[in-house]
């Protein structure tokens, strides 16, 4: 690690993929994450890659197909209508088993929304957000170390199950300045190789084919199926999550990224005014900390979760299926690009324990 700096999250996002080994951004500016891309129209040439701005967001993650498909690391970022647009783009990147890393630095929404942060892309992230069986493996971030920290791990964890992944911020975290240090400049022959990439064959083997189009049903199923074991693998082995507080608690909260950083100031209210509160941050989103949250369903401490988020309530589905049942779930949150402070959870929890 070197001394710390002190950076925006946009910034910082883009110093970590360059030294992580990424050469190749393809994007469009889009608030409010457009210092991530200004940050590498000004490094990428200087430093032996590429940085081209397409002429839409539709052309960029297809820029992304191509170079991932040729083996390069390879990333682009939005903010959510513009990752809305590459959709139909990352669903062809994981019917090819590409892998790639994708930016989105979340703002509220539908449609234009605003530019303020919110967390309402979950559903879009986690559950597909283009055509077919596929998942993006997704990592959310609380701070700016940890964005620049999760960018090297999301690259890597790409490449070894052939997928895309994406880091989901919002636009707090996006805009934010933090000290944050960076870890040294990954050298390109530490990068795994890539067998399957279309590097040209030196007559030396047979052409790789990139291709995410299979007429044959038989041959569909089958590799759908592989891909479905592929996730299955991740799901055992990929989960990321931190517990605060949490052995005796008996409200539990669950909240990600910005979000969660508020809401364990508000568990360490309320236990100052002796209520026994813990948090529970999902790093990954997917695959989600399923086993971490039942585990303390059936702990007898607990007695109920409350799920806070910054979006209408999407998280909490996962939450109420993996407590199962076993205690009440309660949800509190502020969208549009509102964000609650401590004071305001900590008085909505206070209402769902004198019920």
């Amino acid at each position: 690690m070197e001394k710390k700096v002190l950076m925006k999250g946009n910034e910082a996002l883009a110093e970590a993929a360059i030294r992580s080994g990424c050469r190749f951004f393809f994007g469009y500016p889009i608030t409010p994450q457009t210092e991530l891309a200004a940050y590498m129209a000004k490094q990428m040439p200087k430093r032996g890659g590429t940085f081209l701005q397409a002429e839409s967001e539709i052309a960029a993650i297809n820029m992304v197909y191509g170079a991932a498909g040729a083996g390069a690391r390879v990333m682009t970022s939005s903010s959510s209508p513009g990752i809305s647009l590459k959709q139909e783009g990352i669903s062809y990147i994981a019917g090819a088993d590409l892998p790639c890393v994708i930016i989105n630095i979340v703002r509220g929404g539908p449609g234009l929304g605003g530019i303020q942060p919110a967390q309402s892309d979950y559903f879009q992230a986690t559950k597909g957000g283009g055509h077919g069986d596929y998942h993006l493996l997704v990592f959310a971030p609380s701070s700016v170390q940890e964005m620049a920290d999760l960018i090297g791990t999301a690259f890597d964890k790409a490449d070894q199950y052939r997928m895309p992944a994406m880091i989901m911020g919002d636009g707090m975290l996006g805009q934010m300045m933090e000290p944050v240090a960076f870890q040294e400049e990954r050298d390109p022959s530490s990068l795994p190789e890539k067998p399957w990439a279309t590097t040209g064959t030196m007559m030396k083997r047979k052409k790789n084919i990139i291709n995410s189009l299979y007429l044959t049903p038989e041959e569909l199923e089958n590799l759908n199926n592989d891909r479905q074991k592929r996730y299955q693998t991740i799901m055992e082995n990929e989960v990321r999550v931190e517990e605060y507080q949490t052995e005796d608690a008996e409200l539990i909260f669950v909240a990600y990224g910005t979000i969660a950083r508020i809401t364990m100031s508000a568990v360490n209210m309320l236990r100052e005014e002796g209520i026994k509160a813990g948090l529970i941050r999902p790093i990954t989103l997917w695959p989600f900390p399923t086993e971490a949250i039942y585990a303390r369903a059936a702990a007898e401490t607990s007695k109920a979760f409350m799920a806070v988020e910054m979006s209408q309530g999407q998280m909490i589905e996962d939450v109420r299926l993996a407590v199962n049942g076993k205690k009440p779930v309660y949800f509190y949150g502020r969208n549009g690009g509102m964000v609650p402070d401590q004071e305001a959870i900590v008085k909505q929890a206070k209402q769902y324990i004198c019920k």
